[in-house]
């Protein structure tokens, strides 16, 4: 049997669907598309329900308490500001707004990395630390009060912490170096 690649035509809206994707990846240093698709079903998720509470009265009971509660936890990870606290401006999101509250995304802004690509490489190898708690995830949402709180781990190389693995050889040898030529 002989295996054909099947081509599809990509039609006008599903072409700027992707570039957007590619866009969106490029600019947050994300890995592949799945995660850009993740932050925009959570987006979705909360929007559907958002839609759905506008739809009832607003006195109603459940639209008052379901609708606080998206709207304060929507405050506290800082995706909506806290003088924006309606459910018309829960529909106003975008997916950029989820991604600005990434943990990689806040460290390259901070300036603790020389690039977006760069902060999740120091995440990833545990050298950054949200609080006390190290945190190697670079989709980790930074709450608005631990955003201050960003900072280079205790025991990294990169803050306090004993020196890399490459130092160390370096220092051993020049050391060992330094003791021949005190014999000789």
């Amino acid at each position: 049997k002989q295996w054909y690649q099947r081509r599809v035509a990509i039609t006008a809206g599903e072409k700027e669907r992707l570039d957007n994707e590619l866009k969106l990846i490029g600019e947050f240093g994300l890995r592949n598309k799945r995660e850009v698709w993740r932050v925009k079903y959570t987006l979705a998720k909360i929007r559907k329900a958002a839609r759905e509470l506008l739809t009832l009265d607003d006195k109603d009971p459940r639209r008052l308490f379901e609708g606080n509660a998206i709207l304060r936890r929507l405050v506290r990870i800082g995706v909506l500001d806290e003088n924006r606290m309606k459910l018309d401006y829960v529909l106003g999101l975008k997916t950029e707004d989820f991604l600005e509250r990434r943990l990689q995304t806040q460290v390259f802004k901070l300036g603790l990395a020389k690039s977006i690509h760069h902060a999740r490489v120091l995440i990833r190898q545990k050298h950054i630390r949200v609080r006390k708690q190290v945190v190697n995830i670079p989709s980790y949402i930074v709450r608005l009060d631990a955003q201050k709180h960003i900072d280079i781990a205790i025991n990294s190389a990169y803050g306090s912490g004993r020196e890399g693995r490459v130092k160390r050889k370096r220092l051993r040898a020049g050391a060992g170096g330094d003791n021949d030529e005190d014999e000789d």
